[in-house]
């Protein structure tokens, strides 16, 4: 009887493994929105050639920030380093974590990404969930950092997505306001015209990238913070 009991028991036990395995499987591993991999062979070269000093200030993101070509400039006398790479969305840099955060101990991230995503067909629930993922990444591997959200901005190109930017945007606001190590800095009202449309002086040609201007004033918001 005793022997038939033990069986019994080592069956359902057996069954239970079987029923967990797929509902495990269900928990997939981000996916990267497109191919990185020169990207992240180039940022490893910079990496080798030109190590970062601890305690810098990491500008991370998309093409805003690639393209941020004046932060020595912009901030003198700060070590700053640029990882942002054009067209990337939130996930991306949780993709390649290991190459875009780790290899800095950053006393502040500085990241702007979330237009592409919106751009892409993500909710706005998806993208500050996707923020969130990054936050706590960040958190477990360099908890003394501090990291700045800059908005999502409602581009001349992207005005028709600001509803859904504008959410991501209050959600990603409320989760930063939780935990003293996160800030949110609403770009937006200082880009904006007389007529509350983008102020077109401050883009591109292309109406989705910044001009000078634009940097300029990312900067001038941005100055008090970093320092």
């Amino acid at each position: 009887m005793k022997t038939l009991t033990l069986l019994l028991r080592r069956a359902a036990l057996a069954a239970c493994l079987v029923v967990a395995t797929p509902f495990t499987a269900l928990v997939a591993a981000p996916v990267a929105s497109q191919d990185w991999a020169k990207d992240m062979a180039a940022f490893a070269a910079q990496d080798a050639a030109a190590p970062s000093a601890p305690g810098c200030v990491l500008f991370l993101g998309s093409s805003s920030i690639r393209l941020w070509k004046t932060l020595a400039t912009d901030f003198p006398g700060l070590p700053v380093v640029n990882r942002g790479f054009g067209g990337s969305q939130i996930v991306d840099s949780i993709v390649h974590f290991d190459r875009v955060v780790l290899p800095h101990h950053p006393r502040l991230i500085v990241f702007y990404a979330g237009t592409n995503d919106i751009a892409a067909g993500k909710s706005p629930e998806q993208v500050a969930e996707d923020f969130q993922t990054l936050c706590a990444k960040i958190h477990a591997a360099r908890p003394e950092a501090k990291i700045l959200f800059l908005s999502i901005q409602y581009s001349p190109s992207r005005w028709h997505l600001r509803d859904r930017m504008a959410a991501a945007n209050a959600a990603i606001a409320k989760f930063c306001a939780a935990d003293p190590r996160r800030s949110f800095v609403d770009t937006n009202p200082a880009m904006l015209a007389a007529d509350g449309r983008p102020d077109e002086s401050l883009y591109s040609a292309d109406r989705l990238h910044m001009a000078p201007g634009g940097y300029a004033v990312w900067t001038k918001l941005l100055a008090p913070l970093v320092k």
